[in-house]
């Protein structure tokens, strides 16, 4: 069972039992694990003919009993306070209440004490606590996601709200996928290690009887990492189609808004992106961006051809042929449209910021040794005005992270030259005058280093403690690389690799209690806290593509780009600062 079919089905089986008028009533989040699966004529054809949020529907004394109230919520404190007030008010001939994770007794009790009118006509856990943006790629939109990187000490209840929603979203995947798994985690990870064993207490104390699936020959597994394991990956420019739209332009939901970067038609001012919806983008979302403008030319090519044919209309048979084709047509117009608006906006990014020049050195840095030719190109491009003040600081991080124990002079000269710049570019972090930026940046890279820099690593993200990974990099290097801008691969390629080849070192990775792997696994959930990126997304479509023998499912706390990991940075070092402070 793939994520987005599981959802699917629930969502199904919540609309079509119920016959007649109904209104969808959702909290913030269940509207966006609704939105990416189902589209808004796919719950009219339901018969859904309204869509409200429940608090502002609490707020409302119209009375709607024409209608069935179909509740789809998160069981929160605040969702059972408000559904307490709807039934004391009743507005609704009916209602039904779906739960997307599980509910407390105590909850049940409420709501049923709080039925006076008898209009709850069911109560069911359709177990969906997650956004699943394809089928092999969750994620749980966690607003305050830089809590991961502050010790439990400075924020004890943020950090536990944190931990409880990840356990949440991770139980629900596996509730839906009918399985219970053993139990994996990052060694030097504090927080991977409290979610592994908060984890492994619900599944095998607290709700036991509710994970008692039928027993398969080798238990599923669950690897939680830490994203500070490779902060490599969320620092680099993009080059394959998801994965650059995201970088560049942002996407939300599987949704693009326009907005920020121009102006566009009302229809195109927000365009979805889903691989479930569009076939073109399925069939090119992991391809270089090179490539993808010579298929969307194929796809011009082909729109112009129908287009051509449309125009010759000379008999009423024809006519009644181009009514019957139009929503087609009309879908194949929108769809060629956005992505030409896609690749033209992206186009016009990497030419002004100069990104090519600035990968090329970023990718160099990530893959390759080299300090002094290191050196020297990234202070090339400090020294370009073209590069943007936010592009030059992500080199430095990355060159900083790369040689943190070789090259303490030539990072302050790099600190030195960064602050110089003229601030020709809005920067990228909340930066001010040149010698408060210099301070600035050195704080958030000394911080960046203190979180993720070796001592704290477990994996090998530069390939050099590993014989594995040295002999495969000169493989690669005789071989040649077939494009410059993708040479990096994520930490995770090398986790799911040792995984398939049974090598994961216990002492790396250990098992949460007395349930360990007999076997390897045929399915792997591997949990990023701290959030995940679309090329780690590709990089497990590929790996599920190669018929190993086991599928990989990847899911995280949010989604990141360069400009959100570094703002997660940025706001975990004001906050461990502000209570060093005070302390």
């Amino acid at each position: 069972m793939v994520l987005v079919s599981a959802v699917r089905d629930y969502i199904n089986r919540m609309l079509q039992d119920i016959s007649g008028m109904k209104m969808l009533i959702l909290d913030s989040q269940t509207v966006r694990i609704v939105s990416v699966v189902y589209s808004q004529s796919e719950l009219l054809q339901k018969e859904v003919f309204l869509v409200e949020l429940v608090d502002s529907i609490s707020k409302s004394k119209e009375s709607m009993s024409h209608l069935k109230a179909v509740c789809f919520l998160r069981p929160t404190s605040d969702n059972i306070q408000h559904l307490r007030w709807q039934l004391a008010n009743t507005r609704f001939g009916e209602y039904h209440l779906f739960f997307s994770n599980m509910l407390k007794d105590t909850q049940i009790h409420i709501l049923a004490d709080s039925d006076e009118h008898e209009v709850v006509q069911q109560v069911q856990e359709f177990f969906s606590d997650f956004v699943a943006l394809d089928p092999y790629h969750f994620t749980l939109n966690i607003p305050s996601n830089h809590i991961y990187m502050l010790p439990a000490v400075v924020d004890p209840s943020g950090l536990q709200h944190f931990s409880d929603r990840v356990v949440d979203g991770i139980a629900a995947v596996f509730l839906a996928m009918k399985r219970r798994p053993v139990i994996r985690y990052q060694r030097t990870s504090d927080i991977a290690k409290r979610i592994g064993q908060e984890i492994a207490k619900l599944m095998y104390q607290q709700e036991s009887g509710l994970f008692d699936f039928r027993r398969t020959e080798v238990s599923p597994l669950l690897l939680i990492v830490d994203r500070r394991d490779d902060p490599v990956t969320p620092l680099l420019n993009q080059w394959t189609y998801q994965a650059m739209v995201h970088e560049l332009i942002g996407i939300k939901d599987n949704k693009v808004d326009l907005r920020s970067i121009g102006k566009f038609p009302k229809d195109q001012e927000e365009i979805v992106l889903s691989s479930e919806q569009d076939a073109f983008f399925k069939a090119n979302m992991y391809e270089n961006f090179g490539d993808i403008g010579m298929n969307i030319k194929r796809l011009v090519d082909d729109f112009q051809q129908v287009a051509k044919s449309n125009q010759n209309i000379q008999t009423v048979e024809d006519m009644a042929k181009f009514v019957d084709n139009y929503p087609e047509y009309r879908k194949m117009h929108g769809n060629v449209s956005k992505h030409v608006t896609l690749v033209t906006e992206m186009n016009k990014i990497v030419e002004e910021g100069k990104l090519m020049l600035v990968s090329e050195t970023e990718q160099e840095l990530a893959c390759n040794g080299g300090q002094v030719a290191a050196f020297e190109a990234v202070m090339k491009l400090l020294n370009n005005e073209s590069v943007s003040d936010f592009d030059s600081q992500r080199l430095v991080m990355l060159y900083a992270l790369r040689y943190e124990k070789e090259s303490p002079v030539q990072l302050m000269q790099l600190f030195n030259k960064l602050a110089s710049r003229s601030p020709k570019y809005k920067p990228g972090l909340r930066l001010q005058s040149c010698g408060k930026k210099l301070l600035s940046f050195k704080v958030i890279v000394q911080f960046l280093l203190k979180q993720a820099g070796v001592d704290k690593r477990t994996g090998d993200l530069y390939g050099k403690r590993d014989l594995l990974n040295i002999a495969r990099n000169m493989a690669r290097g005789l071989k040649g690389v077939e494009n410059v801008y993708t040479q990096h691969q994520p930490l995770l390629f090398q986790i799911m690799e040792s995984i398939t080849k049974g090598r994961m070192r216990d002492v790396d990775y250990p098992f949460v209690g007395t349930h360990f792997q007999q076997g390897r696994p045929q399915d792997v959930l591997i949990f990023v806290v701290g959030g995940t990126t679309y090329e780690e997304c590709r990089s497990i479509a590929l790996q599920n593509a190669s018929n190993s023998g086991i599928r990989f499912v990847l899911g995280g706390s949010t989604v990141l780009d360069s400009k959100s990991f570094l703002k997660d940075l940025e706001e975990a070092q004001r906050i461990s600062r502000s209570s060093t402070s005070v302390v």
